[in-house]
């Protein structure tokens, strides 16, 4: 999900948890439907991922808090979001948040990386509201290298095609920002 800080002329409906929640979710019905292994597991992850959120907030780099910090913050908020539930709920939700933290599954790695996904979808579609494409440049720079899975893989890739078009059609003076679609298309190490 895109942070709220990110100087956007829309209205708050557009940066809802919403929005977030379903274009997640469509990412997870497509992995179910091909019959990925862990599909189950990997909804009730995307559920429970940013559930501290609402304590903590969307926090956001420009927030300027570091990652030891935004984890402390997060981790407290589950505790205390987990303290309300009977105990063999309180252990599963926590265990699957902590999960999704420390990237300790393949589930989990998927999950992550169609949350980044619906960054970048979000960030073409507030482009493409605000008729400026690739004005959003960074958040597109801050997951190369990060998308591993084949089928994200191929989402991404259509994605950064789609968004190149776009620009390349804003004219001479956004070229600069033309995007490099293969970044986002090679699995690294």
């Amino acid at each position: 999900m895109l942070p709220l800080s990110c100087d956007l002329d829309l209205p708050a409906s557009v940066t809802s948890l919403h929005s977030h929640s379903q274009i997640l979710s469509c990412g997870l019905i497509i992995c179910t439907l091909q019959n990925l292994a862990g599909s189950f597991r990997c909804m009730k992850l995307a559920l429970v991922h940013d559930l501290a959120e609402c304590i903590v907030g969307d926090i956001a780099p420009a927030d300027n808090v570091s990652k030891a910090e935004k984890h402390r913050r997060e981790k407290e908020a589950m505790v205390h979001i987990t303290g309300l539930l009977d105990d063999g709920l309180r252990k599963e939700i926590y265990s699957l948040w902590e999960e999704y933290e420390n990237q300790s599954s393949p589930e989990a790695k998927l999950v992550k990386e169609l949350d980044q996904l619906e960054m970048i979808i979000q960030a073409h579609e507030y482009e493409e509201l605000e008729g400026k494409p690739g004005r959003l440049q960074e958040f597109f720079t801050s997951t190369e290298g990060r998308f591993h899975h084949p089928e994200v893989l191929g989402l991404v890739k259509s994605l950064n095609e789609e968004r190149a078009r776009h620009i390349a059609a804003g004219g001479d003076d956004t070229a600069e920002k033309t995007p490099d679609t293969s970044s986002h298309t090679t699995a690294t190490p």
